[in-house]
């Protein structure tokens, strides 16, 4: 992966001086690369200005660290052209379209074309989803072909949070790093990969009038849709990036009348790039997993994760406890925990109920938790088991 520079100055994902100094290197990151690329007068000036502000020996260790990243791509690359390695994915998480993590991946592409090997290669934004997208290439061996519904004619040109391209050129690196083929006509296709795009640019706060739900985007008639492909018994995965870190409120809102247990997938993750990645990683690997108890247990675990924490209840928690550090939790992790478990647990059990409940199974729910001291990650761990009776079938509480 292609070293990051974080957006957040988070002192605990990065190196402990990106929590004083994290605004003052992505300035560095954004105007190095500016200077490299259009030799602006005002942007060297810039460049000089912030250079002269950060302490030199912080600089140059953070610069090795990407040097040293840099020198094993371009290693690896040597190992795909020898035969060593069959297939390569080199992947951007957070990135901009200025930056360093830009400017690496320029240079790699033109490594790549010395060594004329695009057919090996995928260079992109992801992150997290990226062991999902390989196990999914490995597994299958004929091209998934995938027909794509947006939720806004113009959602392809949306601009992102966290990528260095829009909706549509992301979508086209994904779609091909899990080995899919975009396919034009629905009646080619395996599977209806759906995808809630913002109108203009995505979002990071709920809700956003002027770039996500604007009359360019018509959440109805994209609920139309989807409830089509369900009645006729086509695959759809679901995948929303209207917004980062979680599903968009309105939309579930939408959702609200779909049978959402029959979803081949679901997704809405942290950044697009995640979101996609495994959105089309579960459309692929679906039809392998012929247990429908391990798959409910999967796709009802993308909702209350995506959905009900991210998208409700991580903001609730974090209000209830007075707007703690959203880096650092320190002591107070116990705390969170039983913050999210109370709140939490009542609308996954209904979710349950609403959606899942008539596929006679039923769920066995455990105690939600935090996999480090910071809200961002929950772990919500329940067991999903095949209903000895039919009154069985709604959640188990204990």
């Amino acid at each position: 992966m292609i070293v990051r520079v974080a957006h957040d100055d988070d002192p605990l994902e990065e190196k402990p001086y990106y929590g004083v100094h994290g605004e003052q290197l992505r300035a560095y990151s954004e105007y190095k690369d500016r200077v490299e690329r259009h030799h602006n007068s005002a942007d060297i000036t810039r460049l000089d200005t912030i250079v002269n502000a950060l302490p030199k020996d912080i600089l140059e260790d953070w610069l090795a660290t990407r040097e040293r990243n840099r020198k094993m791509h371009l290693a690896a690359l040597e190992l795909t052209s020898a035969g060593v390695l069959d297939h390569l994915h080199l992947t951007l998480d957070d990135t901009s379209t200025y930056g360093l993590a830009a400017r690496d991946r320029r240079n790699l592409e033109r490594r790549v074309d010395e060594l004329g090997l695009w057919h090996k290669v995928n260079i992109y934004p992801g992150a997290d989803e990226v062991p999902a997208t390989l196990i999914a290439k490995a597994r299958v061996q004929e091209p998934t072909r995938v027909y794509v519904h947006l939720s806004a004619r113009l959602g392809e040109a949306a601009e992102l949070l966290y990528e260095d391209r829009p909706v549509g050129e992301l979508l086209n690196v994904h779609l091909r790093a899990a080995g899919c083929l975009w396919v034009s006509h629905l009646s080619d296709a395996d599977v209806v990969l759906a995808v809630n795009t913002p109108a203009r640019k995505q979002g990071e706060q709920q809700p956003d009038y002027a770039t996500v739900d604007t009359p360019e985007r018509y959440l109805p008639a994209f609920m139309d849709a989807l409830s089509n492909y369900l009645d006729a018994s086509k695959p759809v995965v679901l995948a929303d990036i209207a917004y980062a870190n979680g599903a968009e409120r309105r939309l579930m809102t939408c959702c609200k009348h779909l049978p959402l247990a029959r979803l081949t997938g679901f997704s809405a993750w942290n950044t697009a790039g995640n979101t996609l990645g495994s959105a089309i990683a579960m459309a692929v690997l679906a039809p392998l997993v012929q247990d429908k108890t391990l798959w409910a247990e999967i796709l009802f675990n993308r909702f209350v994760d995506d959905y009900l924490y991210q998208s409700i209840v991580r903001a609730q928690v974090w209000e209830e406890m007075g707007q703690p550090s959203v880096f650092d939790l320190g002591d107070r992790q116990s705390e969170a925990e039983a913050y999210i478990d109370r709140l939490l647990k009542p609308l996954a059990l209904e979710f349950w109920k609403t959606y899942f409940s008539e596929a006679r199974l039923e769920l066995h729910w455990q105690h939600a938790k935090l996999a480090w001291p910071r809200l961002f990650t929950g772990v919500f761990p329940f067991e999903v088991r095949e209903a000895s009776s039919p009154r069985d079938s709604n959640a188990d509480t204990r």
